[in-house]
């Protein structure tokens, strides 16, 4: 029962069009098992990739590692911060009287007199917690006694810093002089109403 083939059949467009489709059916099935590799690719490809997996699980850990170390210095930092701001930054509220009990008690100990005091605040830029504080006050005494005041302000845990200051001999006595220091702080919380700065 054998059949001959006919290639007068060929010219038949029904026939031409089905062997054109089988070749390219053929040449896609190709392609893909070229693309894809279907069937695992070859011991050595498979220890390039293995490889290639291991180096990039290494990369990933190693950048989990810096990330975490960063983590942890920031807040350390964080932390750090809040202490440093609960140690030296007194709390707005009450703040006037915590400066001006710590700048009596250094008048005391430098033997002069303290005068009239003034507290203003202002606000600092990019802050929503931290106020500057500037404080005018006035003192009297000798010249040793002011150089006194002057290092225990300097030294003193509430951050004071010493903006300027004006010194003046009073015609009546000579061995005093009065002195106007303008003092800068910081203060932490924010103002509880407008405009009832003490």
């Amino acid at each position: 029962m054998s059949r001959n083939f006919d290639l007068s059949a060929l010219k038949q467009p029904r026939v031409a069009m089905r062997l054109l489709i089988g070749a390219l059916l053929a040449a896609n099935l190709a392609m893909a098992v070229v693309a894809f590799k279907p069937f695992g690719g070859s011991a050595d490809d498979l220890r390039k990739q293995a490889d290639a997996q291991r180096n990039q699980l290494a990369a990933t850990q190693a950048r989990l590692a810096i990330t975490k170390r960063l983590a942890q210095k920031v807040e350390t930092a964080r932390l750090d911060g809040d202490g440093f701001l609960t140690k030296y930054v007194v709390e707005r509220r009450i703040a006037s009287s915590t400066v001006y009990d710590e700048l009596t008690r250094m008048a005391a100990e430098a033997g002069v007199q303290p005068g009239q005091e003034t507290f203003q605040y202002d606000a600092i830029d990019g802050s929503d917690t931290l106020q500057m504080m500037t404080i005018s006050a006035g003192f009297e005494g000798t010249y040793q006694q002011i150089t006194k005041l002057v290092n225990l302000i300097d030294k003193s845990p509430r951050f004071f810093v010493i903006d300027s200051m004006q010194a003046s001999a009073p015609q009546q006595n000579a061995q005093k002089l009065t002195v106007q220091l303008k003092i800068k702080t910081f203060v932490r919380g924010v103002p509880s109403a407008p405009g009832a700065d003490s």
